[in-house]
């Protein structure tokens, strides 16, 4: 069974950069959607990105787009998250899902396989 794996989550001071990617240790995440969520302690977990899995195609909320920007890597079999200007408020566990092979949604319950999160925290 497919499982998304989650890389590159650290502490970056507010302004700073990361760039999180997705893979699978089994399967390939080529012909899914894959979408990425956040969960900050107290709080619903929120989707936020996803791309398609045909031609690359993003959507995003409104809390991160123009700051963060997804894409995919065919070849590599990985889906990257380039955050940009991160803000306190972006401090989250994130996880990345892998979904059917077509649609885009920001809900969990489009999502069948699940990573087990990557921690980001923003602070000076």
């Amino acid at each position: 069974q497919l499982q998304p794996v989650e890389s590159g989550g650290g502490l970056v001071p507010p302004g700073g950069s990361l760039r999180l990617s997705c893979s699978a240790s089994r399967g390939t995440l080529d012909d899914l959607t894959i979408g990425w969520f956040r969960q900050a302690p107290g709080t619903e977990r929120e989707g936020f990105g996803c791309v398609s899995s045909r031609d690359g195609s993003t959507i995003y909320t409104s809390s991160v787009r123009g700051r963060f920007t997804l894409s995919r890597n065919y070849a590599e079999n990985t889906v990257y998250l380039q955050m940009n200007d991160l803000r306190p408020e972006d401090t989250a566990t994130y996880y990345c899902a892998a979904g059917p092979p077509l649609g885009l949604s920001f809900r969990s319950s489009f999502y069948k396989s699940w990573g087990q999160g990557t921690q980001v925290t923003v602070s000076s």
